[in-house]
Parts: structure tokens; C-alpha cells; sequence
């Protein structure tokens, strides 16, 4: 069962050893070609090739070894695009990474949940406007569900959330 869910968690969290191990985590038997191609997907590739010993940087365990949020993050999205799950669970799994980032790499994201059960626990709407079903919740309950279409014709807290957050 778990081998068939994928993770994204707010609060990363990395293994001790090289970014390579960490992206490897869930396939060990990963080509580096395919470690590759899942951070360029990720757009994680650029910050690694930059780093001094580039995918064979040896990061510590949690706190990443000197990692922005944002790159580990990234690190965790990277993870994910290669296990290639049919459920994924993202829970705020863009929330360290810059407005600017988050939009390239949204249309990872959007690639990466196609066909594919997947649970978003987002506060930046922009990371669930693409889903088939949103739910809105207030307090615990749901309190409005649609897609982003409906939602925005229906003009309640989702419409005034998402316009708010434009302004």
C-alpha cells in the first residue's frame, strides 16, 4: 500500500546522504538518467547542477545540510515525480517555495497528477485551480465544492479567497 502512495509534505524531510539518495528514496534501483529527468521536472535540476558537488552533495538528515526550504521542498517534489505513484498526497507542498518558482514548477505539478488520485491541502489557490474537485473548508467542515470554474460563479469564500489574494 505505501509503495503506492507519494508524499509532499509541508515540513520536508530529507535522509541523510546526497541529494541523488534522496531523490532515489522510493526507486533504489533509479537510473541517474531518471533521477535527472524527474528534478528537471521538478525544476530542481538548476539549483543541484549549481551546487558544488552537484547531485552527489551530501545533505544531513531534516534540516538539509544548508538547504533553503524552498530547495528542499523541491528535493521532496523531485522524489515524488519519480516513485510515480497512483496516489499522491501534496500538503502544502509548494508552501517554502517562492510565488515565481511555484509557478514553473505547477506545471510539473499539473503533468504529475494527471490520471492520478491526489490529495492538495493548499492555502495558495493557485496550486488547486487546476483540480477537478475543490472543497473549501471553514473550520473543519466543507463549506463549498466544485471546480475552480464553479466555485468562482457561485462568488462565496472561494471566489472572495481567490480574488483576494489577485488584488
Amino acid at each position: 500500500l505505501r509503495r503506492n502512495i507519494g508524499m509532499v509534505l509541508q515540513e520536508t524531510w530529507l535522509f541523510s546522504g546526497t541529494i541523488r539518495d534522496n531523490i532515489a528514496y522510493g526507486v533504489p534501483d533509479a537510473t541517474d538518467e531518471m533521477i535527472v529527468e524527474a528534478a528537471k521536472k521538478a525544476h530542481a535540476d538548476g539549483f543541484i547542477s549549481r551546487l558544488p558537488n552537484g547531485y552527489d552533495t551530501v545533505i544531513g538528515s531534516a534540516e538539509g545540510g544548508g538547504l533553503s526550504a524552498g530547495q528542499r521542498q523541491l528535493i521532496a517534489i523531485s522524489r515524488v515525480m519519480l516513485m510515480n505513484t497512483p496516489v499522491m498526497i501534496l500538503d502544502e507542498a509548494t508552501s517554502s517555495i517562492d510565488t515565481r518558482t511555484e509557478a514553473i514548477v505547477q506545471n510539473g505539478m499539473d503533468k504529475l497528477m494527471a490520471n492520478r488520485t491526489v490529495f492538495v491541502i493548499a492555502h495558495r489557490l493557485s496550486t488547486v485551480q487546476n483540480a477537478n474537485a475543490i472543497m473549501v473548508l471553514d473550520q473543519g467542515r466543507i463549506i463549498e465544492r466544485g471546480d475552480h470554474d464553479d466555485l468562482m460563479a457561485q462568488k462565496g469564500k472561494y471566489y472572495t479567497l481567490y480574488t483576494g489574494m489577485l488584488g
